[in-house]
C-alpha cells in the first residue's frame, strides 16, 4: 500500500520510535476503524502491537487522496485490552 506521512507524523513516529512495519500493518489490516468525529474526510486505524507490548497504535490516515496520507500516529493508551 502506498502512502505518505505529513511533517506531523515524521516527528510522532520519530519521537515514540514507532516501526514503518507497525504503521504499514495497521493500515492494511486494521482491528478496528473509525471516522473521526470532526473531520469527515478522516479515519482512524486502530491496532494491536505484539512487539510493544500489546500496545494499540492509532493511524489517523485521509483515504481520499492518493496516496493515502497519515495524518497522525500514536500509541492510543486508553484503547489497550479494548481490540
Amino acid at each position: 500500500m502506498k502512502y505518505e506521512l505529513t511533517r506531523h507524523a515524521k516527528d510522532s513516529v520519530a519521537e515514540q520510535e514507532i516501526e514503518t512495519e507497525w504503521i504499514e500493518r495497521v493500515l492494511t489490516s486494521p482491528g478496528r476503524r473509525m471516522p473521526d468525529k470532526r473531520n469527515a474526510f478522516l479515519e482512524h486505524r486502530l491496532g494491536v502491537i505484539d512487539e510493544f507490548g500489546g500496545r494499540v497504535l492509532r493511524v489517523v490516515v485521509n483515504p481520499t487522496v492518493i496516496p493515502i496520507r497519515v495524518v497522525t500516529v500514536y500509541f492510543d493508551r486508553t484503547m489497550k485490552g479494548k481490540l
